[in-house]
């Protein structure tokens, strides 16, 4: 048997099968996609982050972190943390047993906390444990660690508020946003240090 001019060899085990070309240059296209796709979600190997990229990128969200919860900075307080969220769009937020998924409803929960609760704080000091901070590639770093705010109560009375808190951040430009957070808060009395 001759094969038609328009057809191909392909060799799968010990089975010889003659395939026409059509099919082929059909499923090309296909196969091309699959691999791009492939290599796009595997990562290219020439990008790779080196210790001191992913130490740098460790450093600048922690610094971010820590300037955004600085409660001795002065100024507008919940502008500062609320600088830590990207200005519109999608912000999954988790704590006391809620979750928000967009930008104005965290807006008023850092809001509704600020004016019932850290307003009511005299000398506060935002205190944080180690961070738990894993680089997940350029443009995207995950952080999870401890807080205590040590402060005196409106009564002059020493009270500590803490808990613990985990945050996707992401490169948006020159600035890491968080676009995810999960914050839970330690139950009974605690230590001014985390």
């Amino acid at each position: 048997m001759v094969p038609p001019q328009d057809s191909t060899f392909v060799c799968i085990g010990s089975t010889l099968y003659i395939t026409p070309m059509r099919v082929i240059t059909s499923v090309l296209p296909l196969l091309l996609a699959a691999a791009t796709i492939s290599c796009a979600v595997t990562g290219d190997p020439d990008r790779a982050l080196s210790a001191s990229d992913r130490q740098a990128i460790a450093t600048a969200v922690e610094r971010r972190l820590r300037d955004a919860t600085d409660l001795g900075a002065g100024g507008d307080v919940v502008a500062r943390m609320l600088s830590l969220y990207p200005d519109s769009g999608r912000v999954v937020s988790a704590s006391a047993g809620h979750v928000t998924t967009d930008r104005d409803s965290l807006a008023g929960s850092v809001t509704h906390f600020w004016e019932y609760i850290g307003q009511n704080m005299r000398e506060p000091e935002w205190r944080w444990g180690p961070m738990q901070v894993d680089v997940l590639g350029p443009d995207a770093a995950v952080v999870t660690a401890t807080y205590r705010i040590p402060h005196l109560t409106p009564r002059g009375e020493p009270h500590v508020i803490g808990g613990a808190w985990t945050a996707v951040f992401v490169r948006r430009g020159a600035s890491w946003v968080v676009i995810q957070e999960h914050l839970s808060d330690t139950p009974g009395p605690l230590s001014p240090t985390p």
